[in-house]
């Protein structure tokens, strides 16, 4: 060492955050709102906006690319939650209806396959004579892929990306980007934002990520034909973790329902009762949470390294499990019901989760958890100006208490 040379100090590095957002439909993303926001506010020193890696599928797809974009929670609420409000600053706002668009195009082909296969069902029939289902079984040809169309989530997300500083190229991003769908003739996951597949719109690959498997049809991406990131793994945390990340925080708003525990089923009640549509959310709720279990386990084991912190709903959450999500007022009651719980789980898990944010230099802003006052999403409004006025108040409020706790 020369003359007037002095040892170099060892100063800690920047912590490398992740964050690994899972699917599960509109709901998935109205959830991860609420926690995001949660987070951002009781969390000294995190900003969510500014993470070394986001992750996601499906409905976390949207929210992770979101957050890649530089859009706050509190702007996603803005945008996805209070779509009936202006957002303020001429961004287009989220219609849910959207989602509910007939897939034209793939219904129209379907159809214009009905007579040739007609033919070919009768004239194999009259050849052969022998089994009618058997000589009408390829007319399963002309059931279509998928009946609603996934352009519009396609369209609304190339708009939004399109504001000034934000972008729809994943190599132009600031922040690593990673949206996992799965090729339907291979069965693989594919990583859109690697190497090879970052040439891919991010909106096309959220499509494509979102496209669940006879709801929307597959996604025809560069010949190759790509349906929901979740039928491999329900989170994709790895990927995250492979990246070198110091820690990593996970949201997951799909658990299986204890409808023992609900006060208001008289005694003996079951889910069942509900019907179809209650026995497939369960039987796929629980499906996904234990998958998302056994990573968590596996994780912890491979990166003990890594400080992982899982966020997901309580299990004798009934409003969660039986809400309309295409319902603004039942949205909102999601939204601000995710933030409170987010809160709440901070505050009274402090002792496990603070040792962990310290040694990444992060704290919690005990001041801001113990605060009853705040809330992140507004009732209904009568009138457009007093919702923004309004909403624009206990931003300032809520900003002013955040950076002085």
């Amino acid at each position: 060492m020369g003359l007037g040379m002095t040892p170099l100090m060892n100063t800690p590095s920047k912590p490398k955050i992740g964050f690994a957002l899972a699917g599960g439909g509109p709901l998935a993303a109205v959830y991860e709102i609420g926690v995001l926001a949660a987070l951002e506010e009781s969390i000294e020193g995190l900003d969510v906006n500014e993470a070394d890696i986001y992750v996601g599928i499906s409905a976390g797809g949207i929210i992770a690319a979101a957050l890649a974009n530089g859009i706050t929670p509190h702007q996603m609420c803005r945008l996805f939650i209070e779509s009936d409000v202006e957002a303020g600053d001429g961004a287009p706002l989220f219609k849910p209806e959207i989602l509910l668009r007939p897939a034209s195009a793939e219904l129209s082909k379907r159809l214009a396959m009905v007579p040739a296969l007609l033919a070919g069902s009768l004239f194999h029939y009259a050849r052969h004579r022998k089994s009618v289902f058997a000589s009408f079984e390829r007319f399963k040809e002309a059931l279509p892929a998928g009946i609603l169309s996934g352009d519009g989530i396609h369209h609304y997300l190339k708009q939004t990306f399109a504001r000034a500083g934000r972008s729809n190229d994943f190599r132009k991003l600031r922040h690593k980007l990673v949206i996992v769908a799965t090729d339907l003739d291979t069965g693989e996951a594919v990583r859109f934002g690697d190497a090879g597949w970052d040439h891919t719109p991010v909106s096309k690959a959220v499509q494509a990520s979102a496209a669940v498997p006879g709801l929307f049809p597959p996604v025809d991406i560069d010949g190759h034909h790509f349906v929901d990131g979740a039928l491999r793994k329900s989170m994709h945390a790895s990927i995250a973790l492979e990246h070198g990340v110091d820690m990593l925080f996970c949201v997951n708003a799909i658990v299986p329902y204890n409808a023992a525990s609900r006060d208001q089923l008289a005694a003996g009640a079951k889910l069942s009762s509900g019907g179809l549509v209650d026995v497939l959310s369960q039987t796929l709720r629980s499906i996904l949470h234990s998958r998302i279990a056994s990573g968590m386990a596996s994780y912890e084991k491979s990166h003990p390294q890594v400080d992982i912190l899982l966020f997901q709903p309580n299990q004798d959450d009934a409003e969660l499990f039986f809400t309309n999500i295409f319902s603004y007022s039942n949205r909102r009651r999601m939204c601000e019901q995710a933030y409170q719980n987010t809160r709440m789980m901070l505050l009274e898990r402090r002792a496990e989760i603070a040792p962990k944010l310290a040694r990444h230099g992060l704290r919690l802003k005990m001041n801001v958890l113990r605060d009853t006052s705040l809330s992140l999403v507004q009732q209904a409004p009568s009138r457009q100006a007093l919702a923004r006025l309004r909403q624009s108040l206990d931003d300032l409020e809520r900003y002013l208490k955040v950076a002085h706790s």
